[in-house]
């Protein structure tokens, strides 16, 4: 006997949804008593058609839920555990709420939310995949996780932890409850996918706040609020990972985790702090088997990138890359290591942390505990005859001292410095108690560096008039006729970014600059004097890219300041910007 839903089947064949060969092993599986969804899915067949024919065909309502917003207070009226375990959302539409559900011949998950609401409840559609996300990035991310927490905590006796409490055997014991386990992994992993650097956990008053660093940008990860009753639970389990002491609460404590998800290695740092609240953590995340970037992929100019190799194969002298954290000082050097790497030099480094393993190149790791810092480990360098050193960051005069004289007893010195801008990092050498004589002598060249967001590219659209004239009277001519924007979508997670890429700031010691060293020059008239000689400021690099048509303004003027001379030479008065 022919069923309606073979009927249906057939009518899916006259309209070239599915195949022949399809149709057969769906009706098989029918035949077997397999659910229509497992049938439709085992043999193949897209989902969004399917469920639009569905619709079409019993009046169900196909929801888009890609840009569909919910609030806390409408979700907060549905058991999360209902949601969770039968993978649906429920909508408001036209007056009426909705069960959005991917199978909608299963009805239990309809009578389940209509006797917990005592609401009247209909049935939408919409694929597994739209329902998924939602159901975690409104729930929060591991949010069945979160359920089983509270399901332990209540029929296993698991105790909520004070974070002033002393009874630590508690505490290990909730640590290691298989839940806190799994939701740690879950933010781990999430934070990988998304390709975040950092992780924030941030206890306050009435709630746990986790927050992703992407793209230089944090943003917030929506996380159940139940979850601030565990929180001592999960930040000792991070201290368990990292080997650090759970009873101690009252100081920070830092340590590292090795990780492996999908054949990557993470190194994940971490740092413990008390606050008000309880103890916040920061994870910074560092890929070790992330592909680094060769010098002409940094996205210098022609000019800047004919410097650099011209700065490289010299024999001595300093080279400081400066800019703040995760400004991506580490590849810029790693890549410059990497172009003069050969058979005839040794390169040593000595790094906190050593971020990317270089083939061919002696690497230290800085341990303060064995008393082997950047000064230190510097002098022990420097009697294993190496051509090239990398100093991870000159931190203090001592480092100071040691990498100029290293330099000026004949080998090349590579290093980082927390400046703003390329000219001050040469007056704040002097500032750190160098003698200008001697930075003079030694530096060779001093790159700038930031990142910035790149637009995506599967939201990427034209600014529209009106903004476009608006920033044209602000900027003119220094702007395209064409600018650019990301709309918006799933692949950027709403941002309109994806991605970053270098502007830099190139700034060559010439013996003009050397004269001004000497002089005890501010940092006003060093950029004027290099600029003269083809420097381009960090501002001027990233308008570069708006006529590549891969940033915005606005992104520019987050991470660069105005570096004209004065409102003679500004599109607008500098005190403006």
């Amino acid at each position: 006997m022919t069923s309606p839903m073979n009927n249906l089947v057939d009518q899916m064949v006259r309209q070239g949804l599915i195949d022949e060969s399809a149709a057969r092993g769906i009706n098989g599986l029918l035949a077997a008593g397999e659910s229509p969804t497992r049938a439709f899915a085992a043999c193949g067949v897209a989902e969004e058609p399917v469920l639009r024919f569905w619709s079409a065909q019993f009046d169900w309502p196909y929801v888009e839920l890609e840009h569909r917003s919910f609030s806390r207070e409408f979700l907060a009226k549905f058991p999360a555990r209902i949601l969770l375990d039968k993978r649906v959302i429920p909508v408001e539409e036209n007056g009426g709420v909705f069960v959005v559900t991917s199978n909608p011949f299963d009805t239990s998950a309809v009578d389940e939310l209509r006797l917990a609401t005592g609401q009247d409840l209909q049935v939408a559609l919409a694929p597994l995949v739209e329902i998924d996300r939602c159901i975690k990035q409104h729930l929060g991310v591991g949010a069945d996780t979160v359920q089983s927490m509270i399901s332990e905590a209540g029929e296993n006796g698991l105790q909520v932890i004070d974070t002033e409490s002393d009874d630590d055997m508690d505490l290990t014991d909730a640590a290691e409850g298989a839940s806190i386990i799994r939701f740690v992994n879950q933010i781990l992993t999430e934070a990988i996918e998304l390709r975040a650097t950092d992780v924030h956990i941030e206890p306050f008053e009435d709630t746990l706040r986790v927050r992703y660093r992407i793209d230089g940008v944090l943003q917030e990860a929506s996380v159940a609020s139940e979850v601030k009753q565990f929180q001592a639970a999960i930040v000792s389990r991070l201290k368990i990972l990292s080997k650090l002491d759970i009873a101690e609460k009252r100081v920070p404590q830092d340590g590292r985790i090795k990780i492996l998800i999908a054949d990557h290695e993470i190194d994940v740092r971490v740092s413990v702090i008390p606050m008000l609240y309880g103890e916040a953590v920061v994870l910074r995340l560092l890929d070790r088997s992330s592909v680094l970037l060769g010098l002409d992929k940094l996205g210098m100019t022609d000019r800047d990138l004919q410097v650099m190799k011209t700065i490289l194969e010299r024999p001595h002298g300093i080279i400081l890359v400066t800019g703040p954290t995760g400004s991506g000082k580490t590849t810029s050097l790693y890549a410059g290591l990497s172009y003069i790497n050969d058979i005839q030099r040794k390169i040593i480094t000595i790094e906190d942390p050593i971020e990317y393993q270089l083939h061919g190149i002696n690497q230290i790791q800085v341990s303060r505990k064995a008393g082997l810092t950047f000064a230190s480990g510097l002098r022990s360098i420097l009697r294993h005859d190496p051509d090239v050193i990398l100093v991870g960051e000159i931190r203090d005069v001592e480092t100071a001292e040691i990498a100029i004289q290293a330099s000026l007893t004949g080998h090349l010195v590579f290093s980082t410095l927390h400046t703003n801008d390329a000219p001050t990092a040469l007056t704040r050498l002097v500032d750190m108690g160098i003698e200008p004589y001697l930075v003079a002598s030694s530096l060779e060249a001093v790159v700038a560096q930031r990142l910035v967001r790149v637009i995506c590219s599967q939201c990427k659209e034209e600014l529209a008039g009106s903004e476009r004239e608006r920033l044209k009277q602000r900027f003119g001519d220094k702007l395209p006729e064409k600018l650019y924007k990301g709309q918006g979508c799933r692949r950027c997670q709403g941002t309109g970014y994806r991605g970053r890429m270098g502007i830099f700031e190139m700034m060559v010691v010439t013996d003009e600059v050397r004269s001004l060293i000497l002089e005890n020059a501010s940092p006003r008239d060093l950029r004027q004097a290099s600029a003269k000689q083809g420097m381009t400021s960090l501002r001027d690099d990233g308008f570069r890219h708006l006529w590549q048509g891969k940033t915005t303004v606005e992104e520019i003027l987050r991470v660069t300041k105005d570096d004209t001379f004065g409102p003679g030479n500004a599109a607008e008065p500098a005190q403006q910007w």
